[in-house]
């Protein structure tokens, strides 16, 4: 008998031929999640992963392993060879686990599952036995098959069986590095988090660039995008962080152009050095927190002008959402509380009283024509500093 995590993975069960690699990935990024607590063994049996370490370990390997995209459930499990007195055992252990976490539980339901079909015994035949040992043990509990308080999982596979009462809920997804490279455009704000986290989720592996206008612009303002990062990276992994100051080309655009167009051709020239960033690093595509009519440059006219300087795909994965369901995204992610600290960022820079928002194609590309946009970007990314976030 030992004590286990089992978890189920979601979608890349669907993986036809492909499944191999996309679990061979879940199982680097469990490992990435767990180094550091240590663990004995991580192994495949008939569909799901289970991973054998310390007991006292386990409540701490729960909580990092529901931030680790593709897992959707975990399980802390009682491991046991595939026999009948073995599972009545356990399920008698499970039992007093869950009434001692809970001493409010009254009714319960046996729900058995034989994935290994060579087992003697059948699915509503192990229920029903060992429903009926949990009532004899158990005085104060009653069988309730609608709406039982607890359930006490039977599952027998391949070489054990393994008997539970939880499944902890994780957020599902792929896999991080199953679906390409990115890199996010990281603001201090609520939104920009929260788009990473999604495309994460979506197999992303996630890079991030931020634009400063230091000094106009301070050293805790970038400090607090790079928490955001670090906790961003529970869930991504390691992020390379590319820091930019912008305040040159800002200055150049409100000398020399007008100024309802600042925040249009400010935000042009971020989609032109990070595409530059992504094209060097050999990342697949951008990703921004851009939301729909939310600002002035969020306007679908506004957003057409900016797809128009680069060729990388851009992906705004909170394109139609509402508000507040991204705040309860940034929430839960834990990003909000730092996102609404009071910093400024290089989108407050020269921010102009009445900006365009439904910008002309033609008049924007006119407006730059008095800039040297090549040796403006090149001078950024050329004074551009990295880190790495982990």
């Amino acid at each position: 008998m030992k004590k286990v995590l089992g978890v189920s993975i979601g979608e890349i069960a669907l993986k036809g031929l492909n499944r191999r690699y996309f679990e061979d990935q879940l199982i680097n990024q469990i490992v990435r999640a767990i180094k550091d607590i240590g663990y004995e063994n991580i192994y495949k049996e008939q569909g799901k992963i289970y991973i054998v370490g310390n007991d006292n370990d386990y409540s701490k390997m729960v909580n990092r392993l529901k931030k680790v995209f593709g897992l959707v459930r975990i399980s802390p499990c009682i491991r046991i060879n595939k026999n009948f007195k073995g599972i009545q055992k356990a399920s008698i252990i499970s039992m007093e686990e869950a009434i001692d976490r809970d001493s409010e539980i009254k009714t319960f339901k046996v729900d058995t599952n034989r994935a290994d079909k060579s087992f003697t015994m059948k699915s509503p035949q192990i229920s029903r036995q060992i429903g009926g040992i949990l009532l004899n043990e158990f005085d104060s509990l009653n069988v309730d098959v609608h709406e039982p308080d607890i359930y006490l999982y039977i599952d027998i596979r391949r070489d054990y069986a393994y008997i539970y009462n939880k499944k902890i809920k994780a957020y599902g997804g792929l896999p991080v590095g199953t679906n390409g490279k990115g890199l996010l455009l990281l603001s201090g704000g609520i939104d920009s988090p929260a788009a990473g986290f999604m495309m994460a989720k979506r197999g992303i592996d996630i890079n991030c660039v931020h634009y400063h206008s230091y000094p106009f612009t301070s050293e805790r303002a970038e400090e607090k995008v790079k928490i955001l990062a670090k906790i961003l990276s529970r869930y991504t992994g390691r992020i390379k962080f590319h820091s930019i100051n912008l305040l040159e080309i800002q200055k150049e655009i409100n000398a020399k152009c007008p100024e309802r167009e600042m925040t249009i051709l400010s935000r042009r020239f971020m989609m032109r050095i990070a595409e530059s960033i992504a094209r060097y690093n050999g990342y697949n595509a951008l990703i921004t927190g851009e939301n729909l009519g939310q600002v002035a440059s969020q306007t679908v006219e506004s957003i057409g002008v900016i797809n128009d300087v680069v060729s990388l795909s851009i992906l705004r994965p909170l394109i139609g959402m509402d508000k507040i369901d991204i705040i309860d995204i940034a929430k839960d992610i834990e990003t909000y509380e730092t996102s609404i600290l009071p910093f400024e960022d290089a989108c407050t820079v020269f921010l102009p009283k009445h900006p365009v928002t439904k910008p002309r194609l033609r008049d924007i590309q006119k407006s730059e024509e008095v800039l040297d946009t090549n040796k403006l970007v090149e001078n950024a990314v050329n004074n551009m500093e990295v880190y790495t976030i982990d």
